[in-house]
């Protein structure tokens, strides 16, 4: 459409023509793909047979040099480094099925007695081409310079059956020439959180990396977890990391941060991105009319069709701000929001100090390094995602792939997409057909002013009936056993909400019946707590992995009720609220 036309629907997206551009190319494609699709679905193949591709390092330059000295490392997108972590006996302590399936990888194989000596780098994968990446980034709002792959190295990437491409990294695995002073390797408990938090993530339903299994190095390492100059040595371990891209936003900005000279990598790094992750941009045709009014005085248009970077943007952009209602839904906290944490697929990535909200508390945040301005905490997510993407636009700016006023479109698609996303997800939440501002801003205020456990108390909501003559006395009733030790006065807040809440339902027109198991399939029973994470982590640091891989079948099915589960549904212990636990640090 062009500047005189209609305005667009709020809901047009280019993630919508993207999702009708790849419609038409499997369709484009005929029968014989689909065929060969469905022939393919069940291949399970050995480590050796895996389709390993390698694209990054055969398409993108790379450091002249292969060592692992820390150093800045210029012109390049990667180095070739091997793992190199000292290894003992490793064992594999936990494995996801879900993501073998993923990579067509026969499950018989977590048996194998060298898979764990294969999953801590100590025997090379046939077919695998590892390297570290280069990237920069903003920690806590300022610029950090390079940052890197410091402990990650990327085995390469798999084809699967389906032609979907994933890469696989070692976290843990030893030095990189972007390690700095660091060791370059993990211990136990913060892989243990890695791998559960990654797999859970995705079982709720939101965008993330995965985990494909978890090895003991079998060595200690050296950790000072608080930072108060008390380290302590810990289990080792690695974790295999899974995702089509670990592509971040700082990826782009420490080529565009280095001058001129760099540019050119910034093209380059796009150019692949768009190529293999984002194929129905280049498809983008003037036949889509994609052009938008900017809403400035001079009214200038953003077409999309003729820049496929700004095309690119807008959709990153809204896949972040997607990413991001998701986390509100849900009540998660990233806790690092560093740009060089930022996805460019929309995919929460690197799993530190994260939390699930327990007591209701816009302004929580699991880092205690965040602690004196908590700039990462809840309610600022959505906030500090947008001055992420801004970061990010400036260095496709400073490499002339888009203009300002194609930036600020991407802004502003952002917002738009946040606030749609959000308000459907908390009127599904609710069980309500339409978003009622007030009804919501009453209830998350209540919620703050009683710091109720935000999962349980929707969780609880669902068994609300719809029935205005309801007694004031048992309005309450279904919530008793996430209303704790409130008083008169704040009974008589909840009633008056619940009041509302009733004429908001009455006026849906749901069945109480039909409309629990809507919410029930959108408010999960469980989350994973950091004390269950501990509790896991104590016990595998005694040698018993028993619990978490109980965790990990829990939180595969976190809409279930899960009969003989229900402890992995209630409230935090006292012992919960300890540092360590609540609220950790970036030691791993």
């Amino acid at each position: 459409m062009d500047s005189s036309s209609p305005d667009p629907p709020s809901s047009l997206s280019v993630d919508s023509v993207g999702d009708s551009l790849k419609n038409q190319s499997l369709r484009e494609q005929g029968g014989d793909h689909i065929n060969k699709e469905n022939k393919n679905k069940n291949v399970k193949l050995s480590l050796e047979d895996l389709n390993w591709d390698n694209s990054f390092v055969k398409e993108l330059p790379g450091d002249a040099q292969s060592d692992s000295t820390p150093r800045e490392v210029l012109h390049a997108c990667y180095t070739k480094v091997l793992p190199s972590a000292e290894v003992e006996n490793p064992e594999l302590v936990v494995w996801s099925d879900s993501v073998a399936d993923l990579l067509d990888l026969d499950p018989k194989e977590f048996e194998r007695p060298d898979f764990p000596v294969k999953f801590s780098g100590t025997s090379p994968l046939a077919g695998a081409d590892p390297y570290a990446q280069c990237y920069g980034g903003h920690q806590f709002g300022t610029w950090a310079g390079q940052l890197g792959d410091g402990r990650v190295i990327t085995l390469g990437e798999i084809l699967n059956s389906k032609l979907e491409r994933w890469e696989l990294q070692l976290k843990g695995s030893g030095k990189t020439p972007y390690s700095r002073f660091a060791d370059g390797l993990a211990v136990l408990r913060s892989s243990i959180r890695e791998f559960l938090c990654s797999e859970a993530m995705h079982f709720l339903g939101i965008p993330t990396t995965r985990s494909l299994c978890l090895v003991t190095t079998g060595k200690l390492v050296t950790r000072d977890m608080f930072y108060d100059g008390n380290p302590k040595e810990e289990p080792g371990a690695i974790v295999c990391r899974v995702a089509q891209s670990f592509l971040r936003f700082g990826s782009f900005q420490i080529h565009a941060s280095r001058g001129e000279e760099d540019l050119g990598i910034v093209r380059a790094l796009a150019d692949y991105a768009i190529r293999h992750h984002f194929p129905h941009i280049e498809n983008i045709s003037k036949s889509e009319s994609l052009s938008f009014s900017t809403g400035d005085d001079d009214h200038s248009v953003v077409d999309l069709t003729s820049n496929k970077y700004a095309a690119w943007i807008v959709e990153i952009a809204e896949r972040t701000a997607s990413l991001v209602a998701r986390w509100q839904g849900v009540g998660f906290t990233h806790g690092v929001l560093n740009t060089d944490n930022m996805s460019i697929l929309g995919l929460t990535i690197d799993y530190g100090p994260f939390g699930f909200l327990d007591a209701f508390d816009p302004s929580y945040t699991p880092n205690t390094t965040d602690l004196p301005g908590r700039r990462y905490c809840f309610a600022n997510q959505p906030d500090i995602c947008l001055w992420n993407i801004t970061q990010f636009a400036s260095s496709l700016m400073a490499a002339h792939l888009i203009s300002d006023k194609e930036a600020n479109y991407a802004m502003e698609r952002y917002g738009t997409k946040f606030m749609d996303e959000y308000q459907a997800i908390m009127s599904q939440k609710l069980g309500l057909q339409k978003y009622n501002k007030q009804l919501v801003n009453k209830l998350l205020n209540n919620l703050a002013v009683d710091k109720v456990d935000y999962t349980n108390f929707f969780r609880s909501l669902s068994n609300i009936k719809a029935d205005p003559g309801i007694p004031e006395d048992r309005l309450l009733v279904p919530l008793k056993a996430v209303l704790l030790d409130i008083g008169k006065e704040r009974k008589e807040a909840w009633a008056s909400w619940v009041q509302l809440y009733i004429k908001e339902l009455v006026a849906g027109g749901i069945s109480d019946e039909e409309r629990k198991v809507s919410m029930d399939s959108v408010n999960p029973k469980y989350v994973l707590r950091n004390y269950l994470c501990q509790s896991a982590i104590d016990a595998a640091e005694l040698g018993d992995f028993g619990e978490v891989r109980r965790l990990l079948k829990v939180m595969e099915r976190p809409y279930d009720e899960q009969p003989g589960m229900e402890k992995y549904a209630r409230l935090p212990p006292a012992w919960a609220y300890r540092p360590g636990v609540c609220m950790l640090s970036c030691s791993s």
